[in-house]
């Protein structure tokens, strides 16, 4: 499921454009149409840390959950 996370965030993106929904998604677009770098930075990164942060989070899970996985 973590690893599908950038899959999560793209489709999200699609729904909120399709829904008119408010969120990060949207916010991202409508910086983009306004040539507004630093936001469209800002969230890039967001999106990059809540990535790795889940892709952790399955890391140790697997640790925990697995008992063939060892922390070396």
């Amino acid at each position: 499921i973590a690893l599908g996370v950038p899959a999560i965030f793209g489709g999200a993106i699609i729904t909120e454009q399709i829904f008119k929904v408010n969120g990060i998604g949207q916010l991202l677009i409508t910086a983009i149409q306004a040539n507004d770098l630093p936001m469209v930075q800002t969230l890039t990164f967001i999106f990059a840390v809540l990535i790795v942060l889940f892709n952790l989070v399955a890391d140790i899970l697997y640790g925990i959950l697995d008992p063939r996985i060892r922390f070396d």
